[in-house]
């Protein structure tokens, strides 16, 4: 076989454009993205908006830019991609205006604090054709990125979910109750993997220090598969916890997959045993007898979870800028955002339904 020779161009090739960005909101979370816009190459950012004049201020004092006093103010300085990291309830009158005007915004989750807010921000960003991601982050947490890559293999269809994500009170996002608070973390996630939304939902919920639920737990029930089998989750979400935990579980009937996001880890359990070996097992069982000397081990094969590295928030924001350089769809648009806001507020209706007092 023979192959072409080429011979490297000599013309200049030309730098991707610098994309003018700016944060919405320097708090716990937008002064990071600010912070990363300012240190990631090919990103100009241009300044901040925040009601906190002081804190704006002391952010452009460190990173650059400009301190805004209002959206429209920077609307007219001109930007080009804006993280929008305020509180949830003034998602809708700050992006819209941002959409309208062209501009790329990556929305901090949940999209918006109810269904209609949610609908009507993904129906203006379809309408003006500006792109809109939302910041379900733990997409992008090398432990999540290592569980997709192991299930789009096909080896492993989950038939069962357990999500545990609980931690002490921070009295942060407190304008939303935990379902929109923490658990929509996890339900992203799981209609990230299941490929469609519930179709049946059961839950109950507790309210201790304000009006919203603090502590919440939903069993979802989702589509049959290709392979006519369901899959069922019981997710678990406290801002009440003594301790921060992060934790799934995926179980099949051939592998178990356990993952730890706060440590970091996990681990994959596969089943080796033959079917021969399995009916001797279970034949001998209906016959009653003792197989404590069994040894379960050797049945299985445990093996780490192959987690790489990586900053999240790093990795979102770096797909983000990609994805308005390149005028792609991103890793989570619009739709995906609503669809999770509308999960979540069936199961806190459901949860209502159950005789949860919340507000």
């Amino acid at each position: 076989m023979s192959h072409a020779v080429t011979t490297p161009s000599i013309a200049p090739v030309s730098a991707p454009k610098v994309l003018r960005c700016a944060t919405i909101g320097v708090g716990k979370m937008g002064r990071h993205h600010a912070r990363l816009y300012a240190q990631t190459e090919g990103c100009d950012l241009v300044g901040v908006v925040d009601g906190n004049a002081d804190r704006a201020h002391k952010m452009v004092e460190e990173w650059g830019g400009h301190a805004f006093t209002t959206v429209q103010e920077l609307i007219a300085h001109g930007v080009d991609a804006v993280t929008v990291a305020t509180p949830t309830i003034t998602h809708r009158a700050i992006v819209e205006p941002l959409l309208e005007a062209g501009i790329a915004c990556l929305v901090e989750k949940p999209l918006a604090a109810d269904v209609a807010d949610a609908r009507a921000i993904a129906d203006t960003a379809k309408r003006t054709g500006s792109l809109l991601q939302v910041g379900h982050i733990v997409r992008y947490d090398p432990v999540m990125v290592a569980i997709r890559e192991l299930l789009a293999k096909g080896t492993i269809r989950p038939r069962f979910i357990e999500i545990d994500r609980v931690s002490p009170m921070t009295f942060r996002s407190t304008d939303v109750g935990v379902v929109l608070d923490m658990m929509i973390h996890d339900l992203d996630v799981l209609l990230m993997l299941m490929g469609a939304e519930p179709e049946e939902i059961h839950a109950n919920a507790v309210c201790v220090v304000g009006e919203a639920e603090d502590v919440c737990n939903a069993r979802l029930v989702f589509p049959a598969g290709p392979d006519g089998l369901r899959c069922t989750a019981n997710v678990t979400a406290s801002r009440l916890a003594l301790k921060t935990e992060r934790k799934i579980r995926l179980i099949s009937e051939d592998a178990y997959i356990s993952a730890d996001f706060v440590e970091k880890k996990g681990t994959v359990v596969r089943k080796t045993a033959n079917a021969s070996q399995l009916a001797n097992v279970r034949a001998r069982l209906i016959k009653g007898e003792d197989l404590s000397s069994v040894n379960y081990l050797e049945m299985i094969a445990m093996e780490p979870l192959a987690v790489g590295s990586g900053e999240p928030l790093k990795l979102q924001l770096l797909d983000f800028l990609d994805a308005v350089r390149c005028n792609r769809r991103p890793l989570v648009n619009a739709e995906d955002g609503f669809a999770a806001v509308r999960t979540a507020e069936r199961i806190v209706a459901t949860a209502k339904a159950a005789g949860s007092r919340m507000v």
